[in-house]
């Protein structure tokens, strides 16, 4: 072994039994008469057998990287599934996140001092991916709750619709009923029960020209003029011809108003099968409670063949 080969094993062996690194005082090039002297050195405790705070502290920072990281899938998944606009883009920057973490790898061999510098790193990244995903899970939570209210309105605007279409068609059943049950206590040409004005009588003369002499005088009474009067006129021309004998064999309507059954008639007066003006009295009581006016009653006969 040459003299320069047992000085390099010499200096090998004392670093490794006093852990410290000698230093030349020559240049290295001339190692024939260079002289050494240690100098004291940091070991790295990366190597030590029990890890210090600072590695816990980066593998905590990289555990909660991994965490973030995962919580930016699910969020943009749940919201991919949900098919809402929840009113920004479902996007989270991990580049930052991805850079300090690689470094923080990298630097695993360093020694611990190098390593809070790199967790805290870490952790910043960390904390700003967390805060955007806190944002995007608000906002698809509001678009879930804005959906259930949109919902629950269109629900209840349904029922409304439905309820009120069930009422419809009840009153209209109703009205129906009503109206069915009317007609068939009248025949095809009038007949009812509003209570008549009194006539007192009347001239006594029952042809057809003294039954409209005294209609003209009722419906003076209540307030109706001549236009009444030709509706009058020709809604009891085509019911009886003024006839207060008119009997209609197939209904047993009787009279001038053709009521139905004549006996109705009774209300105006016990004279209604011998006095037309007692008929006329009844017959008017019964338009003006049915159908407003003679025009009224003789529009509908008009339209529907009886009234």
């Amino acid at each position: 072994m040459t003299t320069v080969g047992a000085l390099v094993l010499g200096v090998v062996a004392a670093a490794a039994l006093t852990g410290t690194a000698p230093a030349a005082t020559a240049s290295p090039a001339d190692l024939s008469t260079a002289t050494f002297s240690l100098a004291s050195s940091i070991t790295p405790t990366v190597l030590a057998a029990t890890p210090g705070p600072e590695k816990t502290e980066a593998r905590a920072a990289e555990t909660a990287a991994s965490t973030s990281i995962q919580a930016v899938a699910t969020v943009q998944s749940d919201i991919a599934a949900s098919g809402l606009d929840i009113g920004q883009p479902a996007t989270v920057d991990t580049t930052a996140l991805q850079q300090a973490t690689d470094r923080l790898e990298a630097a695993s061999m360093l020694p611990e001092t190098f390593l809070p510098a790199l967790s805290h790193d870490v952790a910043a990244a960390t904390a700003a991916v967390d805060q955007r995903v806190a944002e995007l899970r608000g906002g698809l939570d509001a678009a879930v709750a804005k959906k259930a209210e949109e919902e629950a309105a269109e629900k209840a605007r349904q029922e409304a619709e439905a309820a009120a279409a069930a009422k419809a068609a009840a009153d209209k059943a109703a009205a129906d009923k009503q109206a069915s049950s009317s007609s068939s206590s009248s025949n095809s040409g009038g007949g009812g029960s509003s209570a008549p004005i009194p006539t007192g009588g009347g001239s006594g003369d029952n042809s057809p020209a003294g039954a409209q002499a005294a209609a003209r005088d009722m419906l003076a009474s209540r307030g109706w003029g001549d236009d009444q009067m030709s509706c009058l006129v020709s809604l009891w021309n085509k019911e009886s011809g003024w006839n207060y004998k008119a009997y209609n064999s197939g209904s047993g309507a009787y009279g001038i108003p053709q009521a139905l059954p004549g006996s109705k008639m009774s209300s105006a007066g016990a004279d209604w099968q011998t006095n037309a003006a007692t008929q006329v009295s009844w017959g008017l009581g019964y338009i003006s409670g049915r159908y407003g006016t003679p025009c009224g009653a003789w529009g509908h006969s008009q339209s529907t063949g009886w009234y």
